[in-house]
């Protein structure tokens, strides 16, 4: 149904965002600052030394049904061989760029390197992949990865059924918004608290559906 001045309705619309443009007025001028309400520090009674927020970030991860260790520098390569073979892994899958000494200790651990990158059902039969990160939250117990040096891409860590992230202390912030501050939105982030989970419609409680179904974290402190 058609009228003289077109179809029906389309009158009536032009009426209302000519209001709506002068309402707006002409010059729009700078967007005004949105109040954000949330806490971008951690209070004084979380935050307290640098010790607190490493217990804090222990105790959210732990909380998020993940294992997590403290181990030093020196220590690292012992540890990721000793979590390996605590899930009596054979075969793991590493971004090329991690470094070296993580896998120094290794010991009937075969590891692929993903350069050139590994196919999916290669990914699927691995038994962990084992990672850096790119910063973690303490109030939360969530790691962040960017696909930047020693993470790789997406994939490792989202198909195998065990994921060893390695966090150094000097990653971990107090607050989302302090992480998103050492972001870049236009990297891919991947963001990790526990291992991967969801509830059906009966809120039963299934792991692994979208990610590993084992998180493991070490700690560095350097």
């Amino acid at each position: 149904m058609t009228s003289a001045g077109g179809p029906v309705g389309a009158g009536s619309r032009a009426e209302v965002l000519r209001r709506v443009r002068e309402a707006l007025g002409g010059a729009r001028g700078p967007r005004p600052p949105v109040p954000r309400r949330y806490a971008r520090r951690l209070t004084d009674a979380e935050a307290g030394t640098r010790a607190d927020v490493l217990a804090l970030f222990t105790e959210r991860v732990a909380d998020n049904r993940a294992a997590v260790r403290h181990v030093s520098a020196d220590e690292l390569g012992t540890a990721v061989a000793a979590a390996l073979w605590g899930r009596e892994a054979r075969q793991i899958v590493v971004p090329a760029d991690l470094p070296f000494g993580w896998l120094a200790e290794l010991d009937g651990v075969r590891a692929l390197a993903d350069a050139p990158a590994v196919d999916i059902g290669t990914l699927a039969a691995v038994d962990a992949a084992v990672t850096g990160c790119a910063v973690a939250v303490a109030q939360t117990g969530t790691i962040v990865l960017d696909g930047g040096r020693a993470q790789g891409r997406r994939a490792l860590t989202l198909v195998p059924g065990y994921h060893l992230c390695v966090v150094h202390a000097d990653q971990i912030v107090g607050t989302v918004p302090e992480a998103v501050e050492r972001l870049d939105p236009a990297r891919p982030l991947t963001w990790i608290s526990g291992p991967s989970a969801t509830h059906g419609i009966e809120m039963v409680r299934v792991e692994g559906v979208h990610g590993p179904r084992h998180l493991e974290v070490l700690v560095v402190e350097d």
